[in-house]
């Protein structure tokens, strides 16, 4: 059988389970960027490779997925940071005119090369972690300009590094100052204008909002929801990270690909999710820098089925964090997820958090060949260890 490229002498853990679909001696063997086969060394067919790679026992994964982060800005917000550790809440430093409208101060300003220059290395630490797949979104502009120039510049990053992105159009992130008396207006701007310009210019995967206190309340995200269904685009919300108002319901009924955070979940969220499916997408990175206290309800979303993804919710504000590694090893000590769940929180679940099961997050044949290969003796290592990358090497679309 003829094929690009074989990766030999390896241990899997495909994450097509059970458990983590472990193969202790493992081939697999990519053309065109696909993966042909995957599986155990002995049986494979017979193939006839332009190059073989002898992997000396290392351990793949699939290529790691970040599913949630506003990776593209300008600025910093350090002196938030300063300001928290004095005391100050997340509420009071956002309405004092902190929080995400001095991100959006900075990237008005910025330009798009400006805004790419900034980026990139964030990105490059993404994939310099094993990082294949990362969704981007916009929401630091909210006016049409900067909301499209985010978004082109999201595209931008994924055409200059090898790794897939996925936008994701945020507009629905705060209220801006033009607006800070009718957020009403904002969102029917939002709906009529904003949207169907980001949907003609090709710009957007998804569509997402803050349903929250400081920000959308549910009837708002309803509008933009539905507005996103009839462009052809699917949601996901950032719901009960501050408060419960039912946020993550509101999703499950729009047939969300995930609802992050969830700090605040009930028990009706948590069915509503199960029931239609959506993923819970948490950000322990979030957790941890804004010294929350209140815990996601992981047992109970582990007793309802509700696939479990994990991301950095990479930001200036809340956590400007760039380590899926360090995001795992969060999940396992803050969140008590097991090591098989922080596993699949950033490969297969974190698939289904972008609506890309049927591309990414497992090792099977007929998936695109994203890999991630470690110098590791178990994948335990992986969740256990902090600050010590063991990444080998990292292969998108088979190279």
């Amino acid at each position: 059988m003829p094929c690009d490229r074989i990766w030999t002498n390896a241990r899997l853990a495909t994450m097509a389970g059970p458990g983590l679909g472990v193969v202790e001696r493992g081939t697999i063997a990519c053309r065109d960027g696909r993966i042909v086969y995957a599986g155990p060394t002995d049986g494979a067919p017979a193939f006839e490779a332009r190059e073989i790679i002898d992997c000396e026992g290392r351990w793949i994964t699939p290529g790691l997925i970040d599913c949630h982060t506003h990776l593209v800005y300008a600025g910093t917000r350090a002196h938030e940071f300063e300001l928290r550790l004095q005391g100050a809440s997340y509420e009071e430093i956002a309405r004092a005119g902190g929080g995400i409208i001095s991100t959006m101060t900075a990237t008005r300003a910025a330009s798009e090369g400006e805004l790419i220059a900034q980026s990139l290395p964030r990105l490059d630490a993404l994939i310099a972690e094993g990082v294949t797949t990362a969704e981007i979104k916009s929401g630091y502009g909210f006016e049409l300009d900067t909301e499209l120039k985010m978004l082109r510049a999201a595209r931008q990053l994924g055409r200059s590094r090898d790794v897939t992105v996925r936008t994701t159009f945020l507009g629905a992130h705060a209220i801006p100052p033009e607006y800070a008396d009718n957020s009403d207006s904002y969102i029917t701007f939002l709906c009529d204008d904003l949207m169907p310009r980001v949907v003609a210019d090709g710009l957007a995967d998804a569509v997402d909002a803050f349903c929250e206190g400081i920000g959308f309340t549910p009837s708002q995200v309803e509008r933009v929801f539905t507005r996103a269904h009839d462009l052809g685009l699917p949601v996901k919300l950032h719901a009960e990270q501050l408060s419960n108002l039912h946020g993550a319901a509101l999703a499950a009924r729009h047939g969300a690909m995930s609802a992050d955070h969830l700090e605040h979940l009930d028990d009706a969220g948590i069915a509503a999710m199960a029931a239609a499916g959506t993923v819970a997408t948490l950000l322990p990175g979030a957790f941890y820098f804004t010294r929350e206290v209140h815990l996601p309800p992981v047992a109970a979303l582990r007793a309802a089925g509700v696939p479990i993804a994990l991301a950095t919710d990479c930001n200036p504000g809340t956590s400007p964090l760039t380590s899926p590694l360090l995001v795992m090893n969060m999940g396992a000590t803050l969140f008590r997820l097991t090591v098989e769940e922080c596993l699949l929180g950033v490969t297969r679940n974190a698939a289904l958090a972008l609506g890309l099961a049927d591309e990414i997050g497992t090792i099977e044949p007929g998936k695109s060949c994203d890999l991630a290969i470690w110098n590791i003796e178990q994948p335990a290592e992986l969740v256990y260890r902090m600050g010590l990358n063991p990444l080998h090497a990292r292969v998108w679309r088979g190279k």
